[in-house]
Formats: structure tokens, sequence, C-alpha cells
């Protein structure tokens, strides 16, 4: 009888070896982790927005720099670019005579030397003589701080009594100056 209790408690360890053996080889530890995919951060997550935004800089001496406002101004998180809604800008640039810059959208990278407008992009300027410039594009890159725009686009300039198309454009805003890259095309009014 012992040892029929013995050939017992055997048999029965044997097979709860072989349980936990079987259990093992199909429920390994590493099926306990968590294994999702590492997904980076959305990059469309906006960490802030301000909605009817105002801005407003000076120079040094206190003279404007400019003044911006946005119907809505959004911050990506994880690319730090500020997208805007309806951006309208008045560069003063320390002077009476503003470039009005507007479009539909644009995007300002993370330092603010540079914007990108999109979509129905217009710059004006009225001179001291009362003359009115008016430059329109689907497209325009501006850098601010060096008083430089630039685009690859279709480019239309009214003022001076006439009508200048081309491809492409440099505008020095500064010195008031515009460089048509190619297939320029004039239309002015004779006197």
């Amino acid at each position: 009888m012992f040892s029929k209790k013995i050939r017992n408690i055997a048999l029965f360890s044997v097979i709860a070896a072989l349980l936990v053996a079987i259990g093992y080889w199909n429920i390994s530890p590493e099926s306990f982790l968590d294994n999702k995919p590492v997904v980076g951060p959305d990059q469309s997550a906006i960490d802030y927005y301000a909605v009817n935004a105002r801005s407003v800089q000076f120079l040094p001496d206190g003279k404007m720099q400019y003044e911006m406002t946005a119907d809505k101004v959004e911050h990506l998180k994880a690319s730090e670019v500020t997208l805007l809604t309806t951006p309208d800008l008045q560069m003063y640039r320390g002077t009476t005579y503003p470039w009005h810059v507007q479009s539909e959208r644009g995007e300002v990278n993370p330092d603010g030397s540079e914007v990108e407008l999109i979509d129905s992009v217009r710059v004006a300027r009225t001179d001291e003589k009362n003359r009115t410039m008016i430059i329109t594009t689907s497209r325009m890159t501006v850098f601010p701080q060096k008083q430089y725009a630039q685009t690859e686009q279709a480019v239309r300039i009214d003022g001076a009594g006439g009508v200048t198309t081309g491809n492409g454009m440099k505008a020095y805003l500064k010195d008031g100056r515009m460089d048509l890259l190619s297939n320029v095309r004039g239309q002015y009014e004779a006197r």
C-alpha cells in the first residue's frame, strides 16, 4: 500500500510537471509584456490655440514693426509650427506706410523667421505719393526679419498705371524692389 501511494504521488508529480512544462511552453513570460507598437506623437496634435488673435511687435526705438491679426492661431505640438487662419499683417518696419499682407492660411516656423502664406495671397502698399501697388499670388514665403519675400508661383502686380505678370518673384520689401523671375509680361496705359 505504501508503494502504491508513492507510485501515485510520483505519477501525479510527473503529470503536474508535464502540465507546468506545457503551460510554460504555451504561455511564456514575454506574452505578458505589453507589446503594442510604439507610436510617435500625433503630428497634427494641437497643444494650444487662440481665436481672434492679435500680435504687435515694436522696434527697439519704439516704432511699430508689425501688427498681425488672425481668425485662428493653432500651435502644433510635435513640429512647433504655428498655423494661421486668415492672417492679416501690417508690416510697418518703422515707417508710416506699411505693407499690408493677407492670405487664407499661413504657417509660421518654430522661431518665427519664416512665414508661408497659402491661398489668395495679397500684398498691398500705398506710398507717400498715394500710389497703390497690389501683388497677388497663390503662395508666398515671407522672411519678416529680412524684410524679404519670395514665390515660385504665378504673380500679378497691379500698380504704376499698369499690370505686370510673371512666374516667380523675389521681393525686397525694405527697398520696395521686386524681381520677377520668368515669363514676364506687362500691360500699361499710355498717357
